[in-house]
């Protein structure tokens, strides 16, 4: 159902170049939302996907290796979407002190994701409830190290904003004034807790077009945007563990995503954005599902591999699993962790380099590193680091930010 504009359009500046900001009617949008036929079963499609990935969380032998590299996945594909240049090896690396393949901020960016996701799920564990407070924390965290420190982190904006384009007379679209921002977020806030009964998919669905809208902070809107969604379907209750993300869909269906954001705000199809974020859900937690099947057959057919190593198959099932939790390993790291010696572990890395289930990967002859490089390969699936590119500049990266002097801010993120 196209509603028609789904706000206000507030003139601001003066000449030669005034400009409109979009102000976002309250939620629920008005009329209500249609839920035909085909969207219902969608919906109940998804909901059964979920329910079959929540599931998961009690087949799994270890859920808590499966979360780690999961939202390290989420955390390396939320921040290429903005623009970072990082893939899931290159945080690894970080992670296991060695050194990545891209700048140290970007990097940084993906690894304060990770610590704002884990930030969020611990407060809302401790019942802290969904609220503007929580959410300027997570942003306060994922805003701590990296390009975006210097953009009042777990602040709201003070100043306009805008996305696509080199000024506000030039973008694509230009968020509420900056007065408007906490009513707004107010709004949001008061939605999300009086609406109880309405389905969450649905809930976390027009919430997040209305974060986006509004555009709260000058850096992360699009990171803590997606990051929100996962933790309220925690938070209500839907998954038990934050296994599901949305951020691989997203990219891989960008222009669409950008597309059908404007399209609510300008035209009111909230139909068909709904469409798209339970598509989204429903395709997601199938992989996710398809995902840890294709890691436990993989260490299954390892294991097996193992065991016909003879005498030495001790030290290879224990390196075998430390690199599970790591697939990046060094001999004096894994020596360290194993409580073995260095001519040991060396040689049971051996073993497993000769029956294929590592290889050396850093190219040198001292300090190497090796990689449990099938295990890598499924959990990076969609987290290849992205091609150095111009943007088109109708959607970009980010959203540039500006204090009315005219004075420019730097480049920030959605």
């Amino acid at each position: 159902m196209k509603r028609g504009l789904q706000g206000k359009l507030v003139v601001q500046g003066s000449s030669p170049e005034p400009f409109k900001s979009f102000v976002p009617h309250p939620l629920p949008p008005a009329p209500p939302i249609e839920v035909n036929p085909e969207l219902l079963d969608l919906m109940e499609k998804a909901n059964l996907a979920l329910g079959r990935l929540d599931g998961l969380a009690r087949l799994l032998p270890d859920l808590q290796l499966f979360l780690y590299f999961y939202v390290r996945k989420e955390a390396v594909l939320s921040s290429q979407i903005e623009g970072t240049q990082s893939s899931l090896s290159d945080l690894l690396l970080f992670e296991s002190r060695e050194v990545p393949g891209v700048p140290l901020n970007d990097v940084q960016e993906v690894s304060s994701y990770v610590a704002a996701l884990q930030f969020g799920l611990k407060k809302l564990r401790q019942d802290f409830p969904m609220s503007l407070r929580l959410m300027r924390d997570i942003h306060r965290v994922l805003l701590s190290k990296g390009r975006g420190e210097s953009e009042e982190p777990g602040e709201f904006r003070k100043s306009q904003n805008w996305i696509g384009g080199t000024r506000p007379g030039n973008a694509v679209y230009v968020p509420p004034p900056r007065d408007e921002v906490v009513p707004l977020m107010g709004q949001l806030e008061k939605f999300y807790h009086e609406q109880e009964g309405l389905p969450v998919l649905v809930k976390a669905a027009l919430m997040h077009v209305q974060f986006e809208s509004v555009h709260p902070f000058l850096d992360g809107n699009g990171r803590l945007g997606r990051l929100l969604i996962t933790l309220m379907l925690v938070g209500d209750g839907v998954l038990v563990e934050p296994l599901l993300y949305l951020s691989l869909y997203f990219k891989q269906n960008r222009a669409t995503y950008y597309d059908l954001l404007q399209k609510v705000r300008l035209e009111g199809d909230w139909e068909e954005w709904l469409t798209f974020f339970f598509t989204a859900v429903l395709e997601t937690a199938q992989q996710a599902v398809n995902t840890a099947h294709q890691i436990l057959k993989l260490f299954a057919r390892d294991r097996d591999r193992i065991e016909k190593l003879g005498r030495i198959r001790g030290s290879c099932i224990l390196l075998h699993s430390l690199l599970q939790q790591r697939p990046y390993l060094s001999i004096p790291a894994a020596s360290k962790e194993l409580h073995l010696s260095q001519p040991a572990v060396t040689k049971a890395m051996k073993a497993l380099e000769q029956v294929g289930i590592v290889e050396e990967s850093s190219g040198r002859a001292w300090k190497r590193v090796f990689v449990y490089s099938s295990y890598l390969r499924i959990m990076s699936e969609g987290t290849e680091r992205p091609r150095q590119e111009k943007q088109s500049g109708d959607w970009a990266d980010g959203a540039t930010s500006g204090p009315q002097d005219g004075r420019q801010r730097s480049k920030i993120g959605l």
